[in-house]
């Protein structure tokens, strides 16, 4: 392992930087050496590994993805933090360094074009909290070369992406997620491994790529019916899905053509029964990613 980032290194490189954590970009930089050593541990990667890191900040979790991956993808929205990371693992990560690319650019946009070669097989990140499930869905979508990953987000968040149905936290990130991959929770991280300390517990989630349950129906138009069964989520998926189907009678039709039960809530069913439920009614309006 290469020299690791403690807390005096971490003020020291914000201080030379001139960077004060933000709110609005969702900073919390890691100063914990065994924090991220479980990170890497746990995220399972293999010498061939590709790593895409989104949100690297000060480089706390580069430094320990650099000697165990091929290649590291560092993908930084803050132009001072991305000119800076080069420099960092340079000094602290010594050949290694060499394996780094940093991309300034916004996670949110980044497309496969964008990282080139090589492309990644694995996303590692400590994901800014007011961000992280458009993130990790906007990659999975983006990036077919992803094959596993393991991301640290608010303890909440990790609740509810590895929730299944009938869980009082399961619902829309929980499902789109599942279309794309198995996803497991990784265990808990407090928060004074964090500089500055959260108000909240942060959790690991670790995925596994899977093919999508129904490869033959449009993401988009599974990901319409999951976005209408949770925006009323008191309602019966009847009612729920009556904007999506065009009536109240032709979504309990879709319902009953796909083995669901009209009356059901959207919280009981798996991403199987929403991929049904789609392709039941192929003429329904595709939705949002």
């Amino acid at each position: 392992m290469t020299g690791l980032l403690g807390p005096a290194e971490i003020r020291e490189l914000a201080a030379r930087l001139g960077v004060t954590p933000t709110k609005k970009l969702g900073q919390n930089f890691v100063h914990d050496p065994n924090t991220v050593r479980r990170i890497v541990t746990t995220a399972g990667l293999t010498p061939d590994d590709v790593a895409l890191e989104v949100g690297p900040g000060l480089g706390s979790l580069t430094l320990a993805l650099l000697p165990v991956a091929a290649h590291v993808h560092a993908v930084e929205l803050d132009p001072a933090l991305a000119a800076a990371l080069p420099e960092t693992a340079a000094r602290f990560a010594g050949t290694a360094a060499g394996r780094l690319t940093v991309h300034p650019a916004d996670a949110l946009r980044v497309t496969a074009a964008d990282l080139g070669d090589p492309a990644p097989t694995a996303l590692v990140a400590n994901l800014p909290y007011n961000v992280a499930v458009p993130v990790v869905l906007h990659l999975l979508a983006e990036l077919p070369t992803l094959r596993h990953g393991l991301v640290m987000v608010q303890k909440e968040v990790a609740d509810r992406l590895v929730a299944g149905p009938g869980s009082k936290v399961y619902g829309i990130p929980s499902v789109k997620l599942a279309w794309y991959a198995r996803a497991r929770a990784a265990g808990k991280v407090p928060p004074n491994v964090f500089w500055p300390v959260p108000n909240v517990d942060s959790g690991l989630v670790a995925f596994a790529r899977r093919e999508p349950p129904r490869p033959d129906v449009p993401r988009r138009t599974v990901f319409a019916v999951v976005d209408a069964a949770f925006a009323q989520r008191r309602k019966t998926l009847r009612a729920a899905l009556a904007g999506w189907a065009g009536g109240a009678d032709r979504a309990a039709a879709a319902l009953t053509a796909a083995g669901v039960d009209p009356g059901a809530r959207g919280e009981s069913l798996t991403v199987e029964q929403f991929a049904a439920i789609a392709a039941s009614a192929p003429g329904a309006p595709g939705g949002e990613q």
